[in-house]
C-alpha cells in the first residue's frame, strides 16, 4: 500500500490553515506548508504565516527555515518535503501537505523530473541580462513564440520561471509544457486525498481584502521597511512574493501607499483565480465548497468521511 498523505489546498485567504489543524488533530497529522513564502524568517505578516498558537500543538514543516536572502524554488520544495513526509511516517503519524503553490504540491505528488531542467547554462545568464535590458514582457513574448501553453500559463512578472521554459526549450528543443504534461500522467507517487477547498468568489475576494488590511493594522509596511533595511531588493526570490514587492514600491517611492494597496488587493483577487485555474487542471482532486457549509465542523466531518471510504476502497483493492 503506498504511503497515506492528505493534501489540502485551494487559493490564498480560503481558510486552509485553520481546517488543517483541526483535521491534523483528527487523524493524528502533521503538516508540511506548501507556500513560497512561508519558508522564511521574518516574512510573517504579508505571507499570513500560521502562529505558534494557532498551530495548536500540530508540528509543522517548511516553515522559518531559511532567510529572506536564500532562495527557494520548487527542487528545494520537493527535496525538503519529501524528507518531511518520510520523517512523519516515521512517527506513525499521517503527513498533510497545505498550501496554495500548486506546482510544489504537484511536484511531489506525481514526482516529477526536474533533472534535465536544473542545468545551469550561459544561456540562463544570457536571458537574465536580456530581462534586465528589455524587461520581463520581452522574455515573456519570446517564451510565446516558442511555447505558447506555458506563456499561458505562467505571469510575465515571474521571470525566473519565465527564463527556465525558456533554457528548457533551448536545451531539449521540446516546450516545457508538453514536459510538464508528461510527468503530470505519471501515476501518484504517494495513496493521496487531495482536497481543493473553493468558496462564492463574492465572498473569497472580500476575505481577501479583509485580511489585507489586516495586515496594514498588524505592521505590513513596518515588516518590509526591516526587511529594505537589512539590504533585501525586489531582485530576491523572497520579496517577489505578493504583500512584499507592493509595499517595497511604495518605499522605494515609486507609487503612493493607496496605489499599493490597489495594486496589491487587486493582484491578490487575481492571484487566488489563478490558483484555481490552477487545480481546476489537476486530476483527481476532491473538491470542496465552503459556500455549501453552515460551520467547519460539517466540512471536517465530510472530509474525513471522505479519507475513511478512499482508505477503505484502497484496502480493498489490495
Amino acid at each position: 500500500m503506498k504511503p497515506d498523505l492528505i493534501i489540502i489546498a485551494g487559493p490564498t485567504a480560503v481558510g486552509k490553515s485553520a481546517l488543517s489543524i483541526r483535521l491534523a488533530h483528527a487523524i493524528n497529522g502533521e503538516i508540511i506548508s506548501a507556500d513560497s513564502m512561508q519558508v522564511y524568517r521574518g516574512m510573517n505578516i504579508g505571507s499570513a504565516k500560521i502562529t505558534t498558537a494557532e498551530m495548536d500543538g500540530i508540528p509543522h514543516y517548511l516553515i522559518d527555515e531559511l532567510e529572506p536572502e536564500d532562495e527557494f524554488n520548487v527542487v528545494d520544495f520537493q527535496k525538503r518535503a519529501r524528507e518531511c513526509i518520510k520523517e512523519i511516517q516515521a512517527k506513525g503519524k499521517i503527513p498533510i501537505i497545505v498550501g496554495g503553490t500548486g506546482f510544489y504540491i504537484q511536484s511531489v505528488l506525481y514526482d516529477i523530473d526536474f533533472e534535465s531542467t536544473e542545468q545551469e547554462t550561459g544561456y540562463r545568464a544570457e536571458l537574465s541580462a536580456i530581462g534586465l535590458e528589455k524587461g520581463p514582457a520581452f522574455l515573456h513574448a519570446m517564451l510565446r513564440e516558442v511555447d505558447p501553453v506555458a506563456a499561458d500559463q505562467i505571469h510575465e512578472n515571474n521571470m525566473k520561471r519565465v527564463i527556465r521554459a525558456l533554457e528548457y526549450y533551448h536545451l531539449t528543443g521540446t516546450p516545457i509544457s508538453a514536459h510538464n504534461l508528461q510527468e503530470r500522467e505519471k501515476p501518484p507517487a504517494y495513496y493521496a486525498c487531495y482536497f481543493v477547498l473553493k468558496n462564492d468568489r463574492e465572498a473569497l475576494y472580500r476575505r481577501i481584502n479583509e485580511r489585507i488590511d489586516q495586515m496594514l493594522k498588524e505592521g505590513l509596511i513596518e515588516e518590509v521597511q526591516a526587511l529594505k533595511f537589512r539590504g533585501c531588493t525586489k531582485d530576491m526570490v523572497s520579496m517577489q512574493g505578493l504583500g512584499y514587492k507592493e509595499i517595497l514600491s511604495y518605499l522605494n517611492g515609486e507609487c503612493t501607499l493607496e496605489e499599493a494597496i490597489y495594486i496589491l488587493k487587486r493582484d491578490t483577487r487575481h492571484f487566488a483565480k489563478r490558483q484555481l485555474t490552477w487545480f481546476r487542471r489537476e486530476r483527481d482532486v476532491i473538491w470542496m465548497d465552503r459556500s455549501q457549509y453552515t460551520d467547519e465542523e460539517h466540512l471536517l466531518q465530510d472530509m474525513l468521511q471522505i479519507i475513511k471510504e478512499h482508505k477503505t476502497t484502497e484496502t480493498k483493492g489490495n
